[in-house]
């Protein structure tokens, strides 16, 4: 970590915390893959044999896909926040470091989910690792927002709350993933189609 003591808040710049945290999102996704190269088909002597082999692995591509789609959105938003965020301090970097814990362990989680996807604690494991990287992402941007002179210099109060409202919806819907995905499994990951609409909606919460 780069100390610049002259600062009064006793905060960084961005730039190295940036690297890191897409190298580790690099890294998860590229991991995910390993679970598909290691899979055996077992014998394939035809055609057929292969496409069937091949459809017995439609359980482990869909949450490959999956996964990697989560984690490529949940890049993205980690992209749009930062390029309003000047500058962090240590609580900032820890809640950084929160979130990537559970980036890197989405692997695993993948792999748990659909190779035992007959144990509750293997089927809720994708929804809790990705619950916990949205909700670190949240605190995170909070904390910026509560230090918005400092870290956010260029963003308004109303953009701010904006982003806030995202990064709140994205919660309360993965929180709804956990809880329904022991029974309709991988599905659930659908209701972050409805995260559009729940933003509306508290945008409206904030007007009344």
């Amino acid at each position: 970590m780069i100390r610049q003591r002259r600062h009064p808040a006793a905060t960084q710049r961005t730039t190295r915390l940036e690297a890191f945290t897409d190298g580790v999102f690099a890294i998860a996704a590229t991991l995910l893959v390993l679970d598909l190269t290691t899979h055996s088909l077992g014998e394939v002597e035809s055609d057929g044999e292969m496409w069937a082999a091949l459809g017995g692995m439609s359980l482990l591509i869909a949450n490959f896909a999956l996964s990697f789609v989560l984690l490529c959105l949940l890049w993205m938003v980690h992209v749009q926040q930062f390029e309003h965020v000047a500058r962090v301090d240590a609580t900032m970097v820890w809640l950084n470091n929160g979130r990537l814990l559970f980036i890197v362990l989405v692997p695993f989680a993948t792999n748990l989910t659909t190779e035992y996807s007959e144990f509750l604690a293997a089927r809720l494991a994708m929804p809790l690792t990705f619950f916990l990287a949205i909700l670190f992402g949240w605190l995170q941007w909070q904390w910026a927002v509560r230090n918005r002179e400092v870290m956010l210099p260029d963003l308004s109060g109303a953009d701010a709350a904006a982003y806030g409202r995202g990064a709140l919806s994205a919660v309360i819907i993965g929180a709804l993933v956990v809880v329904t995905a022991p029974w309709i499994g991988s599905w659930a990951f659908l209701l972050f189609l409805l995260d559009g609409l729940l933003t509306r909606l508290l945008r409206g919460t904030d007007r009344d």
